[in-house]
């Protein structure tokens, strides 16, 4: 209900630039670039993704978010260096993302600031407001660490002294993260309306694009979901306080925090450990890129350090 109450009010600000004359979209853009207004600005980078992004009304609020973020720190940059929005000199952008990345910014981080300023400026040519593409051309330094040595999972041992030492509830969103391998946004969301425990299923809506999928459940999972009131939201609450609590268990389990989504990790690793074809693991991760799912190879194969260990 909430998800879909957000998608008729994205729809409704989306209208509220869609539904002007072409030349009263123009003039609002332009004003909003003069007087570099954060909130016009974004509200008309949100209906531009809304209308013709590919994920529509079905955009997460956690992708908004993160484009919302990269407009404000732009629009600060804008400001401090008197950049021209509408008539930036030529190499403007190049030297915005070099400032972003000298300023510590992750390789990863520095990518999704340059996606919202791209945004942010295809929106400004739907609106006829200009037609430069400062950013067309940046590209961001290349991330010279690989993507299998970043975020590394949880290990077998971590993960079972974690478990022993959560409370019922987090133990629940433990296993749905490390055996389920959702996302820690699927997790809080996911309603006892899509937990089939007969079947041992769980229907998972993504979210990455609102797409649903059937995850298979263990018994570890099910033994614990079995014993929690069914109605409502599963785990429900704030993704702020969920990080709060896996915190707090890692420093009383002495486990290293790495997030969420390193549980997530661990999911994909285990089931290539034991076997599992990469087709597998992408269907139970809900990967739409089978070779996202090769970063758990990497994470599981042992075989390496084993032959070296005997020279």
């Amino acid at each position: 209900m909430t998800l879909d109450l957000y998608r008729v009010s994205s729809l409704d600000r989306a209208r509220s630039w869609n539904d002007l004359e072409a030349g009263e979209r123009r003039r609002r853009a332009v004003v909003a670039c003069r007087d570099q207004d954060r909130e016009a600005l974004w509200s008309l980078t949100e209906a531009y993704l809304v209308l013709n992004g590919t994920s529509g009304t079905s955009v997460s609020p956690r992708t908004l978010k993160a484009y919302r973020w990269a407009v404000d720190r732009f629009m600060t940059y804008a400001a401090e260096q008197a950049f021209n929005l509408l008539s930036p000199r030529s190499g403007e952008g190049v030297r915005f993302i070099r400032t972003v990345e000298a300023g510590g910014l992750s390789p990863a981080s520095t990518r999704v600031q340059l996606a919202g300023v791209r945004l942010l400026y295809s929106a400004l040519r739907w609106a006829e407001a200009t037609q430069v593409s400062p950013f067309v051309d940046v590209k961001p330094v290349r991330d010279k660490t690989a993507a299998w040595d970043k975020r590394s999972p949880y290990r077998e041992e971590e993960v079972t002294a974690l478990l022993e030492q959560a409370d019922f509830r987090m133990k629940a969103l433990l296993l749905l993260c490390a055996h389920g391998g959702l996302r820690i946004s699927e997790a809080l969301a996911l309603d006892w309306s899509n937990v089939q425990l007969a079947a041992g299923e769980l229907l998972v809506r993504s979210g990455k694009g609102g797409k649903q999928r059937r995850v298979a459940m263990g018994n570890s999972l099910i033994h614990v979901l079995e014993g929690m009131q069914s109605e409502g939201e599963v785990i429900g609450g704030s993704y702020p306080a969920a990080v709060e609590r896996l915190q707090r268990l890692c420093t009383r389990a002495a486990v290293q925090y790495r997030g969420y989504h390193a549980l997530r990790h661990y999911a994909g690793t285990r089931l290539t450990r034991e076997g599992a074809s990469l087709d597998d693991v992408a269907r139970h991760l809900g990967h739409s890129v089978l070779e996202t799912a090769r970063i758990y190879a990497k994470w599981s194969d042992d075989g390496l350090r084993r032959r070296i260990a005997g020279w």
